[in-house]
Order: structure tokens, then sequence, then C-alpha cells
């Protein structure tokens, strides 16, 4: 078994979802979910198949976004994994919906951040053992760090 990373190609520094599933509905599904929560989304869909032809299946509502998906993907090949971008919108709009879908096993990661995948490849394929998301951390944050932060959470109109 080999030990890889893959990095995430994000030159727009958008926010993304990556994650694993266990069908080939997931795509139609995690459509229809985000569709569902957040009227006009533009995101952009996709997913490794792992049986059968083994293809990246793809969807969305922005060709620039799908395309981003299925680049990703394909260079992850992790079997059943799938990847969403998305733009004017953050993870935290359609997260939950996302965790609700059925096909769904888990999240690694939700961000915006430079990540990486930590990727085992053996003799029968890929599988995604973690992500590194972001950065190291390089302290504690004092109070000017907070009233920023806080600062921040209001102006993006997710505070009071």
């Amino acid at each position: 078994m080999e030990i890889k990373t893959v990095t995430i190609d994000n030159p727009e520094e958008l926010n993304f979802i990556l994650g694993q599933s266990h069908f080939i509905k997931t795509v139609e599904d995690i459509y229809e979910a985000i569709v569902n929560t957040v009227p006009g989304a533009k995101f952009g869909i996709a997913f490794c198949e792992a049986s059968d032809v083994c293809l990246v299946r793809f969807a969305g509502t922005d060709e620039g976004l799908i395309v981003l998906a299925r680049t990703n993907a394909l260079n992850l090949g992790a079997g059943h994994s799938f990847i969403i971008f998305m733009r004017d919108m953050f993870p935290v709009n359609i997260l939950n919906t996302i965790k609700q879908v059925p096909e769904v096993c888990r999240i690694f990661c939700a961000t915006a951040n430079p990540v990486e995948v930590i990727i085992a490849e053996s003799a029968l394929g890929r599988g995604i053992l973690g992500v590194i998301d972001g950065f190291a951390a390089k302290g504690i944050e004092g109070e000017a760090d907070i009233a920023k932060r806080k600062s921040f959470l209001r102006a993006i109109g997710y505070k009071m």
C-alpha cells in the first residue's frame, strides 16, 4: 500500500465540501438536497463511482463549478468520494442537509482553505484516510482577535 497526498485544486479559494457516500444516486440526491435548501444555489458536484464502470458522475447548476468538481474528483480517484464546490454561499448553509442524504457516510471537510487529501492506494483502489485542512495553529486569540471574529460574523449576517 502507498500513502500519498492529493492537493485540492481550488484557484478561486471557493468553499467546498469533501465527503464519502455509498451509492450511484449520490449525485442526484445531493443535487436535490442543495437546490431544495438554497434557492438559486450555484454549485458543482462530482462523485467517484467505486464499482461497475468506475466513472466520475457529476451534476450542478454552474458549469465552471461542475468542471472544477469533476477535475478534483478524478484527481482524487478515491472510491465513493464526492466533492461539492459552491459560489455565493457557505458550507454552513447546506452541511446539515448534506449529512441527512441517506447515501452520505461521512464529511471529511467543509472549507475554503488549501486542502491536502491523504490517500491510501492499494492494488484494489484508493481511499481517503483524512485531510489536512489549512494551516497549523499559531497561537491563542486575544481580545482584538475576538472582536474581529465577532465583527466578521455580524458583517456576513450570521449574528445580530
